[in-house]
């Protein structure tokens, strides 16, 4: 079937001038100048021979043929755009692009994606690891991992978990500081290792406030610009990190990081982690299986980790 049809860019310009009756309305949702919409309505008028619209001093008015038309227009471009929307959700698996922080990336997704590779092998996978702020609903990632306060607009938002911030070093800190470091006001003669945060909230100097401590001084020691740094220094034994328990969760279950006082201190923090994703390609088939595949996971580390006994209670309380 031959289908006879004037442009494509004509038809748009005079539909979308039929239902904003303007010019200028139209083209600034078009993206181009009300002269350009204007030179497009003309064209497709000269080429069927019939006038869409009235023109008049300041407004339009939709001719008999421009009524009759343009409900029909306006159908066939919104079934044009869900047949679009369609081709895309069957574009399979290919690549699978992932936004997410270094830091959290490094330390908590990347040891668990071989993982994901084993159950989905036709999925390939693209790592951006990037603090930069990645708009996923415009298609610049398929998916981004974000730490913030929620609340996220036009995209589909699932919350993984909450952080909690905690002192974390090397055991064998512990083993060859002459110093002890049995009680938070032991901090005094130990390096801290700072996360230059932009909340305060996850700061030494807060969480030595929530202890009661005003001895211990809160700038003292190498800042780091990424979690990550400041967990390789920890694990290194240049001192003691005070970094989110997601983050360190791993290195804590090994053993190659400690909590090093006799009472477990942790402070919450209001910012979480969330999985964001497109509301147009949600069920894209890469999108909708890393999607399942993630959120178990977050249960798991939850129920394993957040959720035993031994953490609850202990937590939050300072013994200075």
């Amino acid at each position: 079937m031959t289908w006879k049809l004037p442009p494509l860019n004509a038809l748009k310009a005079f539909e979308a001038a039929g239902r904003h009756l303007s010019f200028t309305k139209a083209g600034a949702e078009l993206n181009v100048t009300p002269a350009a919409v204007g030179h497009q309505v003309k064209t497709l008028e000269e080429m069927l021979g019939v006038a869409l619209f009235h023109r008049m001093t300041r407004a339009l008015q939709l001719t008999e043929a421009g009524k009759a038309s343009l409900p029909i227009l306006t159908e066939s471009f919104g079934t044009m755009s869900r047949a679009v929307d369609q081709i895309r959700t069957h574009r399979g698996f290919g690549v699978l692009t992932i936004s997410v922080s270094p830091s959290f990336g490094a330390l908590w997704l990347v040891p668990r994606l071989e993982k994901f590779r084993r159950r989905h092998p036709e999925i390939e996978i693209r790592i951006d690891g990037t603090d930069r702020r990645v708009d996923v609903a415009r298609g610049e990632a398929d998916v981004a991992l974000r730490y913030g306060p929620g609340g996220y607009k036009d995209v589909q938002s699932d919350k993984l978990f909450d952080q909690n911030n905690m002192p974390v070093c090397s055991p064998a800190l512990l083993r060859q500081n002459p110093n002890p470091l049995r009680k938070p006001r032991d901090l005094k003669h130990h390096t801290l290792l700072h996360i230059d945060w932009k909340n305060e909230e996850a700061s030494w100097r807060m969480w030595l406030t929530a202890a009661g401590l005003d001895d211990v001084d809160p700038a003292r020691g190498p800042y780091f610009t990424m979690e990550s740094m400041a967990v390789q220094a920890a694990l290194d034994g240049n001192g003691v990190a005070l970094v989110g328990d997601i983050l360190v969760a791993d290195h804590i279950a090994s053993g190659r990081l400690v909590h090093p006082f006799e009472q477990r201190t942790s402070t919450p923090l209001s910012f979480s982690y969330y999985l964001l994703s497109p509301n147009h390609y949600a069920n894209q088939p890469k999108i909708a299986a890393f999607r399942e595949w993630l959120l178990e996971e977050a249960r798991i580390w939850r129920s394993e980790t957040i959720r035993k006994p031994e953490n609850n209670g202990a937590e939050r309380q300072f013994k200075a």
